[in-house]
């Protein structure tokens, strides 16, 4: 285990309160029984389908009983559109129902269903791009809902993760908007993915973030720099952690204070047990 200090003195300093993202009413659209959310881009692009054919889908799937509802918008709403580089996940306008935290395989993985249910993650039996996953939300900073993220039940099943079209994982934070909200008196954990931060969390350190892989986006940077005092880096233990260990750390040292935390060779966080984790960042 290694220290990083800051390269500039001063650089990014703070003498009050770490500031918070302020958390805007989430715009998630709320589906309840005899609601049918209006035709959804997302939704056609998941579905590789028109946007006619998305709502179809929609009442389909939220209605499933022939009803007619009582409208549905054929033509979507017009979002901004992207420029340049200075791309942006846009909220969803709704939610999956019937996740199950309670299935198998996340106890399988060591999750229990009060992590599972904090962090919104189950099985998914309806239809979809999704359909047959464990799904797991993604948020924004300041906690709006941009996109799921679907694990496979089994290890051979291509892709393991799907994520869907147009999300563009390395403009977010994978459970920024909770650890930003918590203790940062310890600092803030960083792991790779999804599954270590639920068991990192389970472990007793719940201000844990994921960069959703092993490298850090310039975005990213600046959403840690600006919530967090200093970090712990904490990657996997195969050859590509190792190998994106100190370019994470280093690029981060130069705005926050950095430390490294090494996990067992060819191991992971999420294949830790609680106590190992403990152990792992107990110096911290």
């Amino acid at each position: 285990m290694g220290q990083l200090r800051r390269r500039e003195e001063g650089r990014n300093a703070r003498d009050g309160p770490w500031p918070l993202w302020n958390r805007a009413p989430s715009r998630q659209q709320k589906l309840f029984t005899g609601e049918v959310p209006a035709a959804d881009p997302f939704v056609a692009v998941m579905e590789a389908c028109t946007v006619r054919e998305a709502a179809l889908k929609l009442q389909d799937w939220f209605l499933g009983d022939g009803r007619t509802p009582a409208a549905v918008t054929a033509e979507p709403k017009l979002v901004p559109k992207e420029t340049g580089t200075d791309k942006t996940n846009q909220p969803l306008r709704f939610e999956l129902k019937g996740v199950d935290p309670a299935h198998p395989y996340l106890e399988e993985r060591r999750i229990s269903e009060e992590t599972a249910a904090h962090f919104g993650v189950g099985f998914f039996p309806g239809k979809g791009l999704m359909a047959g996953r464990v799904v797991i939300p993604i948020h924004n900073a300041t906690g709006e809902l941009v996109a799921y993220a679907g694990r496979a039940l089994h290890d051979e099943t291509e892709p393991r993760y799907l994520l869907p079209a147009g999300f563009n994982k390395m403009h977010e934070v994978y459970n920024l908007h909770r650890a930003s909200a918590s203790d940062r008196s310890r600092g803030v954990v960083i792991v790779e993915g999804f599954f270590d931060t639920m068991k990192t969390h389970q472990a007793g350190f719940p201000t844990v973030v994921a960069l959703m892989g092993s490298s850090l986006s310039d975005t990213q940077e600046e959403l840690i720099a600006t919530n967090f005092r200093r970090a712990i880096v904490m990657l996997d233990g195969d050859e590509a952690g190792d190998e994106a260990l100190p370019k994470v750390a280093t690029q981060l040292a130069q705005r926050i204070d950095v430390r490294i935390a090494k996990v067992p060779p060819d191991r992971q966080p999420d294949s830790l047990s609680s106590e190992e984790i403990e152990r792992v960042l107990k110096c911290f």
